[in-house]
């Protein structure tokens, strides 16, 4: 079974708005039910979970019975970082489902990650343990030598640029975020870092440039953009 995460715990503060901007409303369509709308229509995808900001449990279930979203099987508070509300998400996936099942935690502001993104990352998983969303890296990276300058290149070529779904087994994701915590590890940035973080490779699944993460309001230009496009 493949099972998507979806994480919708934080407020996006650089977003600039009163709500949070997994709720925003584009096209007269909530950003999140875009989200779930490509696990809701992937024939792989048997059940989505959601780990959601307080105070919006109901209102995101409300969403879901408006837009056909059945594939919604559970929704749970979010945590003080992103690396708490993905543990709490992978706990709650434990208690449900097996532990080889595959879990693909993706970024609730990613809303047009395609069919192709997910097939992919779960061949990859099923195959090799793990898959994490990727593009090359296109432009030139300079590391910072203080705040305004530099004299160091980092060779691109040595670079991935992750995004979301980042899928794994459930039970390597528990031992993952049990372990972390032993090991003091509390505000890794992404379930590819905290495994590296704990010494396990990743493996690399195709991405594109279009399956952007929307953070400001320049974003969303970019995002609308987009839509029209499909329309």
């Amino acid at each position: 079974m493949n099972i998507a995460l979806i994480i919708a715990g934080g407020n996006g503060q650089r977003m600039h708005q009163e709500i949070p901007k997994q709720f925003l409303n584009i096209n007269d369509k909530p950003i999140i039910i875009y989200t779930m709308e490509a696990f809701q229509n992937h024939p792989d995808i048997s059940a989505i979970g959601v780990v959601c900001i307080d105070g919006w449990h109901e209102i995101l279930k409300a969403y879901a019975r408006q837009y056909g979203i059945d594939k919604l099987q559970w929704v749970v508070s979010g945590g003080e970082n992103g690396q708490a509300s993905i543990r709490n998400g992978v706990l709650e996936a434990e208690k449900l489902y097996n532990d080889e099942d595959v879990l693909l935690i993706h970024d609730a502001i990613r809303p047009m990650v395609s069919s192709e993104i997910i097939s992919d990352c779960i061949i990859q998983c099923k195959k090799y343990g793990s898959a994490i969303v990727t593009v090359p890296c296109n432009t030139a990276v300079l590391k910072r030598t203080c705040e305004e300058s530099s004299i160091e290149v980092v060779p691109r070529a040595e670079l991935a640029m992750t995004q979301t779904p980042q899928a794994f087994p459930i039970n390597k994701l528990c031992w993952a975020h049990r372990t972390a915590l032993e090991k003091g590890i509390t505000n890794s940035i992404a379930s590819c870092t905290l495994m590296i973080e704990l010494g396990e490779p990743v493996h690399f699944s195709i991405g594109s440039e279009t399956n952007i993460k929307l953070t400001t309001p320049d974003d969303l230009k970019i995002f609308k953009a987009l839509l029209a496009l499909k329309e």
